[in-house]
């Protein structure tokens, strides 16, 4: 598989300022678990305010020579990127299951997702084209440029180490701007490991910058007066906190947040696809993604026909070491998240849930030391339990009976979280209402997960986002450049004279 020892092996993770790994500073570090063992791995620098400044010190003065740099010349960079990337997927995705411990193809695919927002990127050239309007009045010209911003920063969470970063730095470096990323402390290596990739592809020193740390450094970017905009994912508390502070300090904020992500099985829905997709989208990655299903709505008597099977593909779940080939689903991230997890279990029994299957107190084999917890399938769920009201993000599924489509759509818009929705039905006028009449920003028919492709753009509604613009696709282009209106007129076309009424049309 070709795993470099010098990034899985690494005793301290450092930071990547000005073109180089670094090691911390600061005195500060925290331990790095693979989660499968429970055993240290190694550990990653906690950045100091100072050394958050010599990374933004770092991308302000590579800025000027990169946003002049041609688009197209950029976009060459990127290409080098892509190739590099490819070449080393499975490198990359050794790395997520060392670290985050999902399972070794769900993390291909997360570095493939990746690889496919940079791919989108490198046609920086076309995405950057603006409009140009020819004697929009007489003798002038109007014309509108997208400029980069200058120095702009991604905080990214444990749960997508690769390809949520690549939601946000190809995308800001195709428009020109230098980019500082401040990973998850959970799983830092890949990090440093695209850093490297960056700076072989030909990026200039000081356009990417990593720096490894906690609430200290993501204040201090949220604080540095060069630090041009933010985007975010993580959990809607914290996305808030980070639009707030960011608009306050006069930032670009983008903040993706937390979700409750529901599948809506109709009765004339195919049940084999139906318990396929739940099982799927509730357990893969440990139920540790943003659009995971965590809620099954079963409308009328679907639910006494989908149950059985859930509850016995449920408990048939391969738990295990996500390097081995035949696991479906491997750890949580920490001890503490098992725990916490566990904890939800227990508070939905106390509410009066009924648990169909108990994930909790589970042993794998050569691995008792490790972060597991089974699937959890619960049934007769409510909307005053707080299994149904909070994100649990691991492995529990709640189903919740609904008489119709129409309680069903009540249901999922009442729910404060608007990210991602799904419906399975066969029947196309309930499809096309459902995606209509719906209030979340991503929809899935007959799709469990409907992560929307790289030119599509990837957001939430209600508190699932905080700011204007979706991460990646056009959306990102929009939200990494500002716009520039220019009117031109020169000195053989200009009249005489003093003009003091508004300019207009002539």
């Amino acid at each position: 598989m070709g795993a470099p020892e010098a990034f899985i092996a690494t005793a301290e993770i450092g930071h990547f300022i000005a073109g180089r790994t670094v090691p911390g500073t600061s005195g500060r570090s925290q331990p790095v678990f693979n989660p499968a063992t429970g055993k240290v791995a190694r550990t990653v620098a906690l950045a100091s305010a100072d050394e958050v400044k010599a990374a933004v010190a770092a991308a302000h003065a590579a800025f000027p020579a990169w946003a002049d740099t041609p688009p197209l010349r950029r976009a060459r960079v990127l290409n080098k990127f892509l190739q590099l990337l490819v070449e080393q997927r499975d490198t990359l995705a050794a790395m997520l299951t060392a670290e985050h411990g999902k399972v070794f193809s769900d993390a291909q695919g997360e570095v493939t997702r990746g690889i496919e927002i940079v791919e989108f990127a490198c046609g920086a050239p076309h995405l950057l084209k603006t409009g140009f309007t020819d004697q929009v009045s007489t003798g002038i010209d109007n014309w509108v440029l997208r400029q980069p911003l200058g120095v702009v920063a991604g905080i990214t969470p444990f749960n997508f180490p690769v390809m949520v970063p690549m939601w946000m730095f190809p995308v800001a470096l195709a428009c020109g701007n230098t980019f500082i990323l401040k990973p998850s402390e959970r799983d830092p290596s890949a990090s440093l490991f695209m850093a490297e990739l960056l700076a072989r592809a030909g990026l200039p020193a000081g356009v990417f910058n990593v720096v490894q740390g906690d609430k200290l450094a993501v204040d201090a970017l949220l604080e540095h007066p060069d630090v041009k905009a933010i985007s975010f994912v993580g959990s809607t508390p914290v996305a808030q906190h980070i639009y707030e502070t960011g608009a306050r300090h006069g930032k670009r904020v983008q903040a993706l947040g937390g979700a409750k992500n529901h599948m809506v099985v109709m009765p004339d829905a195919d049940l084999e696809q139906s318990v396929d997709a739940l099982i799927g989208a509730a357990y893969g990655s440990a139920g540790e993604r943003c659009m995971a299903i965590s809620v099954a709505v079963l409308v009328g008597d679907v639910a006494d026909r989908i149950m059985p099977a859930l509850a016995a593909r449920t408990k048939a779940l391969a738990v295990g070491n996500g390097m081995e080939p035949h696991i479906e689903m491997g750890p949580v991230i920490t001890r503490e998240a098992k725990q916490r997890i566990e904890g939800c279990i227990a508070q939905g029994v106390a509410e009066g849930a009924t648990l169909v299957v108990d994930g909790r107190g589970l042993a794998v084999a050569g691995h008792t030391e490790g972060f597991f917890t089974g699937g959890t399938l619960f049934d007769h769920v409510t909307p005053a339990m707080t299994v149904y009201r909070e994100e649990i993000f691991g492995p529990v599924l709640c189903c919740v009976r609904v008489p119709d489509l129409a309680a069903a759509v009540a249901l999922v818009n009442a729910n404060e979280f608007g990210n991602g929705v799904a419906c399975f039905t066969r029947d196309g006028h309930v499809a096309r209402e459902f995606a209509r009449r719906i209030e979340v920003g991503m929809v899935g028919i007959n799709v469990p997960i409907p992560v929307p492709m790289a030119w599509h753009g990837f957001g939430g509604w209600k508190k699932s986002l905080f700011g204007d613009t979706h991460a990646y696709g056009e959306e990102g282009v929009r939200f990494y450049t500002r716009q520039k209106s220019v009117m031109q007129r020169w000195p053989q076309s200009t009249p005489k004279g003093a003009e003091f009424a508004m300019p207009t049309a002539k």
